[in-house]
């Protein structure tokens, strides 16, 4: 593979002249050489060296540096020489980009046993870069790059690798993966992410060493898992977490949807609706909670399943239900945010919202808005967009506001522009005025809701309660004239 020039920002070039400049080698190593060998912006920035840990902190000075482990690393925080350029200037604080704000600097090491499938119990400072190398995860991650030089050391064939987009272990993948567990889960989520095919031989070895993912921190399980998630293609992903023998480990409850045959209604067993599901949600760059509850939102389906000799069918009844409190459980397990869980939960609870066409009102609507919330409601539609691919579902009920909160208006904005206090009158005229706008969606602007406040704010008490009440009629003959073109659009009586 023939390297063309490396693109290496500023910040990270002033860390190899400050170390070099010392008298030391530098050189870049992992994903970052990795990252710009495939032409990819790194997400962050790894220099390993011969100097040790006091002699990088003093190269770069204690107020930049913060060193605090037992494996040698030291941070290089927000790295870049004065104007004059000199290396002896302190390093100043500047860098807008995330992943230069800190920087990591390891001496080579080498490493002893690995007790608890993670961390290694001792390290050997070491005075030579291919001792560092034979310990990486994966040969595309032992590249090392020497900035100063132009210089790459390509001790395992990476290049080769990363050319035939192959993602292989370094030496003996047993042993690898005997040592740190978590890389079972980082060799899945880089080849998802990079699009790469796992060579036989590590594959293997992740299938015979599956069970070892159990004695990884959920926290790491989950940074790895989300990462998978949020790549382009889920879908593989997750299908080669199961092949791999790892998904027991992550979210088995998914696996009980393989081979669970659905009703009429379904193509795809459960195992493959909830995959193809969450893929379409990542083909639509949609976020992590839309995603997750996308993925999710038939897990309760398996236990649900019930025969119907009535309908001669499979039923599931209540698996919206089940799902939520199993989504919850799950994300519990994985320690998301509660945040993350009582959104993918409410997503999952009230996904087959709009599943019978001929019970659609706007009421209802209003209803399941009051039930996930308005900023959760648009994110509902997209998990049933994911659950029902093709089948159209009714917008129209969604355009106009369907609560005082989605108005382009508050009670703090009224009191500003009118004088009026809080009481009575406050809701009469925010729910006045949200009755309007139900009729016509496009007076649902700024200007026109603080001079129709205004106007409302002049009327006596009767007169503004009677308006209130006049329009809930006129939005109740709506309601009527807008379900009809629902129903006449797609075909319902």
């Amino acid at each position: 593979m023939q390297k063309e020039k490396l693109e290496i920002p500023d910040e990270i070039k002033k860390i190899s002249e400050t170390l070099t400049g010392a008298g030391y080698e530098a050189y870049l190593v992992g994903g970052c050489t990795r990252d710009l060998l495939l032409g990819r912006k790194p997400k962050d920035w790894d220099f390993t060296t011969n100097a040790r840990p006091e002699q990088i902190v003093a190269a770069f000075g204690s107020d930049e540096t913060f060193y605090e482990n037992d494996f040698g690393t030291v941070t290089v925080k927000n790295a870049k020489s004065d104007i004059d350029g000199s290396r002896d200037a302190p390093l100043q604080a500047f860098s807008e980009n995330e992943s230069l704000r800190n920087v990591e600097v390891t001496p080579y090491r080498l490493e002893g046993k690995y007790s608890d499938k993670r961390r290694p119990d001792s390290v050997v400072f070491s005075d030579k870069i291919e001792d560092d190398l034979q310990r990486r995860d994966f040969t595309i991650n032992a590249i090392a790059y020497d900035i100063k030089k132009d210089k790459i050391v390509d001790l395992y064939k990476g290049q080769e690798d990363i050319k035939d987009k192959l993602l292989r272990a370094v030496g003996n993948p047993n042993e690898r993966f005997e040592e740190d567990a978590l890389r079972l889960l980082r060799a899945v989520r880089i080849a998802t992410e990079l699009n790469f095919a796992i060579e036989s031989a590590t594959a293997e070895a992740i299938l015979q060493n599956s069970q070892h993912l159990s004695h990884i921190a959920k926290e790491r399980v989950q940074t790895e898992f989300t990462r998978i998630i949020m790549s382009p293609s889920p879908l593989s992903g997750i299908v080669l977490c199961q092949k791999l023998g790892l998904l027991k480990y992550i979210v088995p409850e998914l696996e009980e949807g393989i081979g669970c045959e659905q009703n009429g209604d379904h193509i795809y067993h459960v195992w493959e609706h909830n995959l193809r599901a969450m893929q379409h949600s990542a083909d639509r760059d949609w976020p992590l909670h839309v995603r997750l509850g996308a993925l999710l939102h038939d897990v309760g389906k398996p236990v649900t399943r019930r025969w119907s000799d009535e309908n001669n069918d499979w039923t599931f009844y209540g698996h919206d239900v089940m799902g939520a409190r199993m989504a919850n459980k799950i994300l519990e397990r994985l320690k998301y945010s509660s945040e993350i869980g009582a959104r993918v939960s409410k997503l999952v609870r009230w996904h087959m919202f709009f599943t019978d066409i001929d019970k659609i009102t706007l009421s209802a609507v209003r209803r399941i808005v009051a039930q996930v919330g308005p900023d959760l409601v648009w994110d509902l539609m997209n998990v049933r967009a994911c659950d029902r691919i093709g089948m159209g579902r009714p917008k129209e009920a969604m355009r106009s506001p369907v609560s005082v909160a989605m108005l382009k208006i508050n009670g703090q904005r009224i009191m500003e522009i009118t004088g009026e206090k809080p009481g009575p009158r406050l809701g009469w005229i925010l729910h006045a005025l949200l009755e309007e706008v139900l009729d016509d969606p496009t007076k649902n602007t700024e200007d026109y809701l603080n001079n129709k406040a205004k106007d409302l704010a002049s009327l006596h008490d009767l007169e503004l309660k009677a308006l209130g009440e006049a329009g809930k009629e006129a939005k109740n003959e709506k309601e009527g004239e807008e379900l009809g073109e629902i129903r006449k659009r797609y075909g319902v009586k």
